[in-house]
């Protein structure tokens, strides 16, 4: 697998992380503990070195998860965690809190579910509109001065903010939906990284699972499937955005990969700080991902793609209205 740095952090992964959510959440009953501490274990045997976590995964569930299964491999992995939160006595997400005494509370936490001394990267996970994104970038400085936290990294910021942030205290990579069909970054975010040095992790790249081409208007998700209210995936916008995997599906045929490879592997060819986070339950998913490293798209390719790419309007929102509101975009 090969390496790539992110920005100027010194932060070196592999070209392709592992995004651990949908082990514990967000996309139907949590996959057998021991089924994904070894789809992880696959993943550092595959050469994969970037994993991807969050406190408010289950809540807690996945880091603890994440947590043990990387525990042999302490030093030569990237385990990156996120804070900004408010979860209630329910183990329910109650809001936004990114106050300074909060992030060093879920700091401790997540370094005993991790079973780590320190966070590699530690990501605002939404900005809180009501914390001065200063302060925030104060509090995680506090946190790299004690040795708790090696990186500072920002989630679904905008560029203003992104640079109000790394003023106080630079910032290593953001995180930000991006995909053929999530481009919003393309406008701000992705040259303000580029100015700044700092990397960019695409979440959600295979579009939430639409952009493997596996899904069509038929397709129906479990009850607890965060998929169920999201616009983009109601029947006629599945119907409707099928021209895009059309499309992946053109290209990966005549490059001998699938619709997903060529998903990862045109994102991967947007800049060489750029580190997608596919996540997946499935191990013949998983080594089918980290295959996208060794597609190689030509200059020819990606005008092809994007050519096509540009006539197709993507339908529905990615999030309902309240979700959009917490993305700081």
């Amino acid at each position: 697998m090969q390496k790539r740095k992110l920005g100027n952090g010194n932060l070196e992964v592999s070209a392709i992380g592992l995004g651990c959510m949908g082990l514990s959440f967000g996309y139907g009953p949590p996959t057998d503990k021991q089924e994904a501490i070894s789809l992880i274990r696959t993943a550092v045997e595959r050469g994969v070195t970037f994993f991807d976590t969050a406190e408010v995964y289950g809540p807690f569930t996945n880091e603890v998860l994440v947590g043990e299964a990387l525990a042999p491999f302490r030093g030569q992995v990237v385990i990156a965690t996120k804070f900004g939160f408010k979860i209630d006595s329910n183990g329910k997400q109650a809001g936004l809190d990114s106050r300074p005494e909060h992030i060093k509370q879920v700091a401790e936490a997540s370094l005993q579910r991790l079973q780590v001394e320190a966070i590699d990267l530690f990501y605002q996970h939404r900005v809180d509109p009501n914390v001065p994104i200063e302060d925030v970038a104060g509090a995680v400085k506090a946190l790299i001065q004690e040795g708790k936290v090696k990186h500072f990294g920002l989630s679904e910021a905008s560029a203003k903010t992104i640079r109000r942030a790394h003023a106080v205290q630079p910032v290593t990579a953001v995180q930000s939906e991006y995909s053929l069909w999530t481009r919003g970054p393309e406008r701000d975010v992705l040259p303000a990284l580029e100015e700044l040095g700092i990397g960019f992790v695409p979440f959600s790249p295979l579009g939430k699972g639409f952009l493997t081409g596996k899904m069509n208007e038929r397709t129906t998700f479990g009850g607890s499937d965060i998929r169920n209210i999201i616009p983009r995936f109601t029947p006629e916008a599945l119907k409707a955005n099928q021209a895009l995997v059309d499309l992946l599906g053109k290209v990966a045929e005549r490059k001998k990969a699938t619709p997903a490879q060529i998903a990862l592997a045109w994102l991967l060819a947007q800049k060489p700080w750029i580190v997608p986070i596919p996540g997946t339950t499935k191990r013949n998913r998983l080594e089918e991902n980290l295959g996208a490293a060794h597609v190689e798209l030509t200059p020819d390719d990606l005008r092809e793609i994007d050519g096509a790419a540009a006539k197709i309007t993507v339908q529905g929102a990615r999030y309902p209205e309240h979700l959009e509101r917490m993305t700081g975009l």
